[in-house]
């Protein structure tokens, strides 16, 4: 970033009245603006920064909004607060996550990873829904692996799976520092339940990719006699070991939440028939409607969420008009007694 200038401000009139201050980024590569409330400076503001932000008037609630005065004296106060942080020698203060959110820049998206590993809580979900995508492209390679082999092309095969263990090495490593995000997101405060939401999340994907390691390591035979007696896949169904690769044996993980002792997973009348292509096959199309439940369900938390982020800002607001006022009727009790007092002399 080069530099930051903040040329004028606004008043808006929803959700409820308030003002707004445009604030331009000129970096090498880009410029651009966004506009941010004077009270995020103050909630997101590092502590000891190089030079404090504008102070809050003690009536700024009532008078925001008719005094340019006021107004003018908070955009070049943060102004000023801004070019401190970016003109100090200092670098850890430019560095810090809420000076870098509160200027918009990029953080934690399309496989950019910000120093020190940290997500906003979007860009988090971002990073996890572009994973699920590779996820989704590993096992591509893998049916084409599959199916390559079964036509008699042992270099088409190796190629498909060279490419598929190159991706899976990929989402385990991003995968590590999205597990690692989690902590950060913890740290700045996210709830809970939310939070542990996306540890199941992450947990998830972690056995999808212990399980993508197992069939990319299954050695394929290139001819199953298909060709050679002309019969169907049920009459030659994979090997033992194959089947054990993609159901889980002994020493798998259980594919779901037991208590106690996990069983050996059983062939059903819906898989028996099958040989291991269909397998992938039938797991893929289940993978891929647990996909799109699991996208409403994430759209319908998005939207309780920003519900719940509104709230929560209206209250703030109440509260510091409530405090306000409080502040303004106990001025005007003083008032009122030291009035008594006088009238009182008089008498």
């Amino acid at each position: 970033m080069q530099s930051v200038l903040i040329p004028r401000y606004e008043e808006r009139s929803s959700p409820s009245p308030h003002t707004v201050y445009e604030v331009k980024v000129k970096a090498n590569v880009r410029d651009w603006s966004m506009w941010r409330r004077y009270s995020e400076a103050h909630k997101g503001r590092a502590r000891a920064t190089p030079c404090p932000a504008a102070p809050k008037h003690s009536l700024s609630i009532f008078r925001s909004h008719t005094d340019p005065k006021l107004l003018e004296e908070r955009r070049i106060g943060l102004e000023t607060y801004l070019r401190a942080i970016l003109s100090a020698k200092d670098d850890k203060w430019r560095e810090t996550f809420a000076f870098r959110e509160f200027l918009g820049v990029p953080i934690g998206k399309q496989g950019e990873f910000p120093q020190g590993g940290q997500f906003t809580p979007a860009s988090w979900l971002d990073e996890h829904i572009d994973l699920q995508a590779r996820i989704r492209d590993i096992r591509a390679d893998i049916n084409k692996r599959d199916a390559l082999s079964d036509r008699g092309d042992p270099n088409g095969s190796h190629t498909s799976n060279v490419a598929a263990k190159k991706k899976l090495a990929g989402v385990i490593s991003r995968l590590g520092k999205l597990a690692a995000g989690l902590q950060e997101l913890a740290m700045g405060g996210m709830i809970e339940g939310e939070l542990q939401r996306r540890t199941d999340m992450v947990a998830r994907m972690r056995d999808d990719c212990e399980k993508l390691g197992q069939m990319v390591t299954v050695a394929r035979q290139v001819n199953r006699g298909l060709g050679a007696t002309g019969g169907s896949a049920a009459s030659n169904p994979a090997p033992d070991t194959d089947r054990e690769a993609l159901l889980g044996g002994a020493s798998s993980k259980p594919f779901g939440r037991v208590f106690g002792a996990a069983p050996k997973a059983r062939e059903t009348e819906e898989t028996r028939p099958l040989d291991d292509h269909g397998l992938l096959m039938l797991q893929e199309a289940k993978m891929q409607q647990q996909d799109g439940e699991l996208s409403q369900l994430t759209a319908v938390i998005q939207r309780q969420r920003h519900l719940g982020e509104a709230i929560s800002n209206e209250i703030a607001i109440q509260i510091e008009l409530l405090d306000d006022l409080a502040n303004r009727v106990d001025e005007t009790s003083g008032k009122i007694q030291t009035t008594n007092r006088e009238m009182g002399r008089l008498g």
